[in-house]
């Protein structure tokens, strides 16, 4: 019986080379593939092709800088732009990442693809569902929720059921002592440092384009001047540049009058978000879920009370929850396993909807 083929994403780091010798432990044969992103992967794309020479596997780069320019970085720089903090691998993942590995794997005769990403796959009937990695620390799940189901069907993640520790440890004991000691792979993998800073370089004409601003309090009330509103996201304390006396935060961001709205944290609490471009794996929840607003954030229990205008959707929190970060995604849970995800919206005029809804209970 010849051997199953599969296609591996591989960038030369510890998860997807432990990943690789998951994949040759239980007998796949193994084709590596590499994405050359931007300037920043090059070394990746070189430690890949050593490791996969070592493994004696199939490797292959494939250059899509072009590509991911125009479908990750774009639109990175214009979600800033228009008052969002945006999450690249959101994004990155089911337009670039996961369709060129099916693109290569259909090229290259590979019936599967795999990722070394902290997270499972399971089939209920006709439906494919991520499940939360059993790494509650790794858990990348998040990033997972707009993968198609064409996409889940084929996909293979070898170390859902390992820790990060599981994975040093089998690179440890396999030969791999440098590789298990390498460190964490960057959380934006097309720059370093700030995000502003790399807006600065990106943005042609910057200073006419990114202009000065006013801070303002909830009142509106001008308490000083900014340096212009995309520098800036919901809940930051540090770097504001403006003393007040006591500590602020950035409580919202008005991209069409250049304000950011300062304010205590007890003004960043809310029972209520909209989001935007929702996708259900089997239609709207219509009981009670629970929901991720960030990476890092714990699961809040939730419901999704009523359908909005322009296909966004109101979504009320058991408890409050701080700091609701327009283009960030809500990623919506049943337990450990993704019934959704949607787009967290700039939330103009949402207090219309909270007093409609309180007035139904």
């Amino acid at each position: 019986m010849s051997k199953i083929r599969v296609l591996l994403g591989m960038s030369g780091g510890v998860d997807s080379t432990a990943a690789c010798r998951v994949l040759l432990s239980r007998d796949y044969d193994v084709v590596g593939l590499t994405l050359l992103t931007c300037e920043l992967s090059q070394g990746a794309a070189e430690e890949a092709a050593a490791l996969a020479a070592r493994f004696g596997i199939e490797h292959h780069v494939v250059d899509v800088r072009e590509r991911f320019k125009e479908t990750v970085i774009d639109p990175f720089i214009q979600s800033y732009l228009r008052g969002y903090t945006p999450n690249p691998c959101v994004d990155c993942n089911p337009t670039m990442k996961f369709k060129v590995l099916e693109e290569w794997a259909d090229r290259l005769g590979c019936e599967k693809i795999a990722t070394g990403h902290y997270a499972r796959i399971e089939r209920r009937g006709d439906n494919y569902f991520v499940r939360a990695g059993a790494d509650g620390k790794k858990d990348q799940s998040y990033f997972l929720w707009r993968l198609t189901q064409q996409q889940l069907s084929r996909t293979l993640f070898p170390l859902g059921e390992w820790t990060k520790e599981d994975a040093r440890r089998h690179l440890h004991e396999t030969g791999l002592e440098e590789k298990a000691r390498d460190g964490e792979s960057m959380e934006i993998c097309f720059f370093t440092g700030d995000y502003r800073d790399f807006l600065r370089r990106e943005v042609p004409d910057v200073d006419n384009v990114i202009r000065p601003g006013y801070f303002v309090d909830a009142a509106g009330r001008k308490l000083g001047e900014h340096k212009g509103f995309p520098f800036y996201t919901i809940g930051q304390r540090k770097g504001l540049g403006i003393a007040l006396g006591q500590p602020a935060y950035v409580l919202r961001i008005n991209p069409q009058k250049n304000t950011v709205m300062l304010g205590d944290a007890s003004q960043l609490l809310t029972r209520y978000m909209m989001i935007d471009a929702p996708e259900w794996v089997q239609g709207v929840p219509e009981g009670d879920v629970s929901v991720r607003i960030r990476y890092r954030s714990r699961q809040v229990a939730c419901r999704v009370v009523r359908e909005l205008p322009e296909g966004r959707l109101l979504v009320r929190f058991a408890e409050p929850v701080s700091a609701i970060t327009p283009g960030q995604s809500a990623v919506f849970y049943n337990g450990d396993v993704v019934v959704g995800g949607a787009y967290i919206s700039l939330q103009r005029g949402i207090n219309q909807w909270i007093n409609e809804d309180d007035n139904e209970q």
